[in-house]
């Protein structure tokens, strides 16, 4: 199944990566260790990276920070880059409670 730690795949100590997928315009590249790894699977925070990584104008990579877990629309701990001409923006990627 998509969006789970299953389809994660190590690249180097404490970098993984979702391939890029299905409707995905880039990878995934989640940075965390193998203990903070272990949890990651409780949410659905992976499926977020991936629906990012699906998102109109998105370079290089979906990414996520080790304190990834489940936001609003972005994982919390989400990180991406958006082309000036192409792109997006996302005022409340993660959520509206930070102004």
């Amino acid at each position: 199944m998509k969006g789970t730690i299953d389809n994660l795949k190590k690249i180097h100590d404490n970098r993984y990566v979702v391939e890029k997928h299905d409707r995905m315009n880039v990878d995934g590249v989640i940075y965390i260790n193998e203990e903070l790894l272990k949890i990651l699977g409780t949410d659905e925070s992976i499926k977020q990276v991936e629906n990012v990584a699906t998102l109109p104008g998105i370079v290089k990579a979906s990414m996520a920070m080790p304190d990834i877990h489940w936001g609003y629309g972005f994982p919390i701990g989400g990180v991406a880059a958006f082309d000036m001409e192409n792109g997006i923006v996302s005022p409340g990627g993660v959520g509206y409670d930070i102004n």
